[in-house]
């Protein structure tokens, strides 16, 4: 009788619960040899531009962006330099907020062997349609190899068979298919940099492909780096190394294409800059087209509020720099943005740069910049920048004894050593104001003490007193995750990580920022590098079983949970004595607590926990998740997560064994969780639990 009769009531329960259930632990992620090579839709003006001082509205965004340079069954001769390169340019031009502003978890980037056909196909025929409305901008980017096969186009993936075209890459007709009626969007965008990209099918069936891809229900703006029958070519001498092509959609992006001075890059301007240029610079050799479809001259490409100006200007005949320098490895910047580094005895060549006055400035760590300084490019005429890199920055002793003093005393721990590390480094930036570690160190030193824009301001003027201090740009990353800045963050760790690809802590940190937002196969992909270069980094492990969870591999997840608590099993007394930085955020979940530095190393281990049973849980192994999760409450015994996860358990165990002691248990968690915070989601749901939990328990005998 107690059995069928608290199984009825459990019958009622659980249909009620199981939804919660996967709300919390399975809902689906957020929308989340040659030195120079070659890579085998006309133009018009809309009818008018926006005025210089109205409103830009700029569409929610989404874009892919492939690369390939290496391919894995072509031989060596058929391999190419730069459009991995190219396709990392692109991305960081997109997700700028000075250029295309999309944002970063709506970027997918594919580069190398990560553009598989299997995940091209994944990426152009299930995410994009599926996050895709009729509003949004669409841009989608390919750099690699094309071919034609039996009278068809190909876009090469990386693991394109030759003997086997057909079955193996990716056919343009598809792509046309996939935009016109699968991805949506009212602004579209298509810019492939590959050999023959114009020549995408023979003379005779062109044209009905060119259909195609005009006649879509929505805007389409294609534009190609060549022309039927055309090469597209790559180059050394563009930006150090990049297609040609894509070097000037990234220029023109940037702000270069901006011909009318309204901030805005039209579909129009791009087009009409990325030809211009390309042609010159290839002596008519390889010619850009675009098809324009439907297109809407309002489209946008990319906005920089700071380059409005109060009219319009000339249409311009592009200059180059030509920029040398003393000292390898030096970061040459131009009007404020980073454009490559220079080595000696090799120039950096940058052509399309518009006419006028432009501010050029050398930076080298440890030594005095060479600049800003104005220099004047002139029209259709090379500039030649010679950057000298010449004065060792020659601190001040005092200055250098007191950043000493202080990150000893930082290195202690503790609120009162964090002051008094904090007074000398004050200090020293006075006596230096250009000393660089000092407003780092103080940077960190006011995050251990929750000063978070006091911190914010001294990370910046590090960066700025040395633009290519990695170090300052990645605790200013993690600062910033602090304040779930996330955009920003993984603008500055895609900085660290373009310059330093070997840089474990960048990668970590810019694991846990797409993985905070949602963007979790991105934030494998960190996460894996992370591992790869800092293996002992406890944290690498703990967010790439994060994105593995999450991405629905529990089993791997489980590995790299338990990895994580391996490599952070010590004594965790002895953290008074590490630095509260360290452990609380640069190395440690991205967030802070006001507590003590042993309640974030428990939270931390609690967490890892907790992902280990919610990992048993999406298998259904409830008895091995019950213990896991208990784990986790002796680390966080209040935490709301925790003790809704164990209450499933008990619901599951419950309804399992007709037990009302595992159905109390269920309840007295689910108390736990409305106890924790009554207003959240999970807190609303566990107090309709615990009705039904009391009903249910009534009618049992």
């Amino acid at each position: 009788m107690y059995r069928s009769a608290l199984r009825f009531a459990l019958a009622v329960l659980l249909p009620l619960l199981l939804p919660g259930m996967l709300t919390a632990q399975q809902a689906p992620a957020p929308p989340s040899g040659q030195a120079d090579g070659s890579r085998d839709l006309k133009l018009a003006k809309p009818p008018g531009t926006a005025a210089a001082d109205a409103p830009v509205a700029i569409p929610r965004s989404y874009a892919l962006v492939v690369g390939v340079s290496h391919y894995a069954n072509l031989p060596a001769s058929a391999q190419l330099h730069f459009p991995n390169r190219d396709a990392e340019e692109m991305y960081t031009t997109l997700i700028s907020p000075e250029g295309g502003q999309f944002p970063p978890e709506n970027v997918h980037r594919l580069v190398d062997s990560q553009a598989t056909l299997a995940n091209i196909r994944r990426e152009l025929e299930q995410w994009l349609p599926s996050v895709t409305k009729s509003d949004d901008r669409v841009l989608i980017y390919f750099a690699g190899h094309g071919f034609v096969s039996a009278g068809k186009g190909y876009l090469a993936p990386y693991d394109i068979d030759l003997k086997n075209v057909a079955n193996t890459a990716y056919p343009m007709d598809q792509l046309g298919k996939d935009i016109g009626t699968k991805i949506q969007g009212k602004w579209k965008v298509l810019l492939t940099d590959s050999c023959h990209s114009g020549a995408i099918t023979p003379e005779a069936d062109r044209a009905e492909l060119n259909k195609t891809l005009l006649d879509l229900h929505n805007s389409l703006f294609s534009l190609t780096a060549s022309r039927d029958r055309e090469q597209s070519f790559e180059s050394v001498d563009w930006g150090g190394g990049h297609g040609i092509f894509t070097y000037y959609v990234v220029q023109g992006m940037d702000g270069a294409a901006d011909t009318n001075g309204d901030g805005i890059v039209s579909a129009d301007e791009l087009a009409e800059y990325v030809h211009s240029n390309v042609r010159q610079a290839t002596r008519a050799a390889q010619n850009p087209t675009s098809e324009r479809g439907s297109f809407d001259p309002n489209m946008v490409l990319a906005f920089n509020p700071t380059l409005r100006k109060a009219a319009a200007l000339p249409q311009p005949q592009f200059g180059n720099l030509v920029v040398e320098t003393n000292m390898d490895n030096t970061e040459v910047w131009i009007d404020g943005k980073s454009v490559g580094t220079v080595q000696k005895g090799k120039s950096l060549r940058l052509p399309g740069i518009p006419p006028g006055s432009h501010t050029i400035k050398g930076v080298h760590m440890g030594y005095e910049p060479d600049g800003p300084r104005e220099e004047q490019v002139y029209p259709g005429q090379d500039t030649t920048v010679s950057l000298h890199i010449l004065i060792v920055r020659n601190r001040n002793k005092a200055a250098v004894d007191l950043l000493d003093r202080g990150i000893t005393e930082y290195k202690n721990g503790y609120e009162s050593n964090y002051r008094k590390a904090a007074a000398d480094f004050k200090q020293a930036i006075a006596l230096d104001p250009t000393y660089s570690a000092a407003y780092v160190y103080l940077g960190r030193t006011q995050n251990a003490l929750f000063e978070d824009n006091d911190a914010l301001v001294s990370f910046k003027k590090a960066i700025e007193n040395d633009p290519d201090y990695l170090e300052a740009r990645t605790s200013y990353a993690a600062a910033l995750l602090d304040q779930a800045n996330l955009d920003e963050a993984i603008r500055q760790l895609d900085f660290v990580t373009r310059r330093n690809g070997e840089n474990g802590v960048a990668w970590y940190l810019l694991s846990q920022a797409y993985a905070r937002k949602g963007v979790f196969d991105q934030g494998k992909t960190a996460a894996e590098k992370a591992v790869q270069f800092t293996p002992r980094n406890g944290e690498a492990h703990f967010w790439l079983a994060e994105c593995q969870r999450q991405l629905q591999h529990p089993a791997d997840a489980e590995r790299e949970y338990a990895r994580y608590l391996e490599l952070t099993n010590f004594d965790s007394g002895a953290l008074g004595k590490l630095n509260y930085y360290l452990v609380g955020s640069l190395i440690g979940m991205g967030k802070k607590t006001r507590a003590a530095q042993e309640d974030i190393w428990k939270e931390q281990r609690g967490l890892a926990n907790l992902g280990m049973c919610k990992c048993e849980n999406m298998q259904q192994h409830y008895s091995a998740a019950l213990p896991l999760c208990q784990k986790a409450l002796t680390y966080m015994p209040h935490d709301a997560q925790a003790n809704y996860a164990i209450a499933m358990i008990y619901v599951q165990e419950s309804n399992q064994q007709a037990s009302p002691a595992l159905l109390s248990a269920a309840r007295t968690h689910f108390q736990q969780v409305i106890a924790a915070n009554p207003d959240t989601e999970e807190a609303g749901r566990a107090k309709t639990y615990v009705s039904r939990i009391d009903t249910a328990l009534a009618k049992a005998p």
